[in-house]
């Protein structure tokens, strides 16, 4: 299976609830922060709901 690195790259502040709480679900907390994920369905349907914060790279 495929690898994805994601990064985080725009704030968290002033978004939903919803959105705070799916980045910490893909494990990132802080800006600049990288975390790698298995490219399975559920991880990319949570990189699509913020995907205007994080940048997107495969591995």
């Amino acid at each position: 299976m495929a690898k994805v690195k994601v990064t985080q790259v725009k704030s968290v502040i002033d978004r939903t609830k919803r959105q705070k709480q799916t980045m910490i679900a893909l494990g990132i907390k802080k800006m600049n922060q990288t975390v790698e994920h298995e490219a399975t369905p559920q991880i990319l349907g949570m990189i699509n709901k913020v995907s205007h914060l994080v940048v997107v790279e495969e591995i």
